[in-house]
């Protein structure tokens, strides 16, 4: 985008300055967040990561600085909703890939531990590390 549509997307909401969003921009590019290309005689701006991309690399910053990384994933599950659970449960699937995924017995209970309420007995905790896959 440039200044001016970032500008115009923003007096939506409220009155600001065209030189103050040019001013972020710049810092932003200097910072690295955003990359600009000259169209005419002005820039266009891009973000150079997603906000997916921005939030995890915010979760792994905090993650590494625990003392205690499995206890620090086990208190952020704890605080998650089904719901995220669910997305949280979806994405390892992703991740690991069907050639990593374990085989369902059909003598398996149809509620899967990942999606177990938090204290519904040992090892059915879906912060368990072991949940996880040991990730």
């Amino acid at each position: 985008m440039t200044v001016r549509e970032v500008l115009e997307d923003l007096q939506k909401e409220r009155s600001i300055a065209y030189t103050t969003v040019m001013t972020v921009l710049d810092n932003l590019h200097q910072k690295g967040w955003v990359r600009r290309e000259a169209e005419g005689r002005a820039y266009r701006y891009e973000a150079v990561s997603t906000r997916a991309a921005y939030a995890a690399a915010l979760m792994n910053d905090a993650w590494s600085q625990s003392d205690n990384p499995a206890a620090a994933l086990v208190a952020f599950f704890g605080m998650m909703s089904e719901e995220q659970r669910q997305s949280l449960t979806d994405a390892v699937r992703i991740v690991q890939g069907p050639e990593t995924q374990e085989p369902t017995e059909p003598s398996e209970s149809a509620e899967p531990a990942e999606r177990a309420e938090p204290g519904e007995g040992p090892g059915e905790n879906p912060a368990s590390p072991r949940d996880l896959g040991g990730r």
